[in-house]
């Protein structure tokens, strides 16, 4: 049940909740107002790319289709009650179509009831709403991060290793998706003791201060005897790697991550980050934009044509957007990550000395 929303969190709407108005003439609807769509984002320690990569992705993609229409965005800042209040803020201002990547997928639910009740559709992006059906859902394979994270460490470790996993927050869709991949490939390992499960966490809100504690916890149930770390993102991945370096372990322990964060890219390239795992958020946000803007418009038969799958969330079948993710490491960082223009060489050495980043 969402919490009833205090003044720190209606002080923090206040100042998360930004618009961003391009163009003119502007595109109306019936009543005469201005078509708008809002772009709400689940928390900036969930991972620092929704600001920015995603928000910025976002509004050059609508911008490029109709220029005229608005986008309201907003970050909830780890608040679900905050992101309903986001959500409502929205829809006084004419929203017609709500893209939220939803703090937990059940508190999504509630957005939904919220738009249908003013006419309004609803985008899962990035994570699932369940609970309720919204119109759309566009994300990435989640599973799949977590079965290239969990394969990365099957490859490189040798028989008999431990393995730590720093779970992200499993209230949130992508966060068990992440989990369930990485046991699904790691599992059969542990069954066996091909590999062994020496310690194991959820980390709420993907919070790095919470699972670098939960690194130290486990370092110090297993005596500092770990030789892999499922970590979901680099935000825990950093975490992790700093747990690691207080033992002098840092650059001797296998670590995961996702995002392709350029704080993450250099950890890999100085030796303290095994892989991660790279999400082409420009085409998922352009995929995003593309069906908010045709459901804006109210061409509901188009927006469902731009869908490639459909995904049950328990509730019904949804129509669904699903990209590819791709492990990156050391080896193909540029013909990856720098290639698809997503960072650059200077951004991810920034800090490095030129000969240890070798890109």
């Amino acid at each position: 049940m969402l919490r009833r929303l205090l003044a720190p969190a209606a002080l923090a709407l206040a100042l998360s909740l930004t618009a961003c108005t391009q163009g003119s003439p502007a595109t109306e609807n019936a009543d005469g107002k201005d078509l708008a769509i809002a772009f709400l984002m689940p928390c900036s320690t969930c991972a620092d790319r929704f600001e920015s990569k995603d928000k910025p992705y976002f509004e050059e993609a609508v911008k490029a289709i109709d220029p005229t229409i608005k986008v309201i965005a907003g970050n909830a800042q780890g608040d679900a009650a905050v992101q309903l209040q986001q959500a409502e803020s929205a829809l006084t201002n004419g929203a017609k179509v709500i893209m939220v990547s939803p703090f937990t997928a059940e508190a999504g639910a509630a957005i939904v009831a919220k738009a249908g009740a003013a006419g309004a559709k609803v985008i899962a992006y990035d994570g699932a709403i369940e609970g309720a059906v919204p119109a759309a859902y566009v994300s990435f394979q989640n599973e799949k991060v977590g079965e290239l994270q969990g394969r990365y460490l099957l490859d490189k470790l040798p028989p008999g290793a431990t393995v730590a996993m720093i779970n992200g927050d499993i209230t949130s869709a992508p966060g068990r998706e992440f989990k369930a991949g990485a046991h699904k490939v790691l599992d059969p390992a542990f069954a066996s003791g091909r590999l062994k499960l020496g310690y194991e966490s959820d980390t709420p809100g993907f919070d790095p201060a919470k699972g670098q504690a939960a690194m130290e916890q486990g370092l110090t149930k297993l005596g500092d005897d770990v030789q892999g770390v499922i970590a979901p993102n680099d935000g825990l991945a950093n975490a992790v790697i700093t747990a690691l370096t207080a033992r002098k372990l840092n650059g001797k322990v296998l670590v995961t991550g996702q995002d392709a964060t350029d704080a993450g890219l250099g950890s890999i390239m100085a030796g303290n980050q095994s892989m991660t795992v790279y999400k082409s958020i420009r085409a998922e946000a352009t995929a995003a934009a593309k069906i908010a803007v045709a459901l804006a418009k109210g061409d509901t038969a188009g927006a469902t044509q731009l869908t490639t799958s459909t995904v049950d969330n328990g509730t019904g079948k949804v129509p669904a957007v699903l990209l590819d993710p791709v492990a990156v490491t050391r080896d193909n960082i540029a013909d990856v990550v720098i290639k698809d223009g997503y960072t650059t060489k200077d951004k991810i050495c920034a800090g490095l000395a030129a000969d240890k980043c070798g890109l």
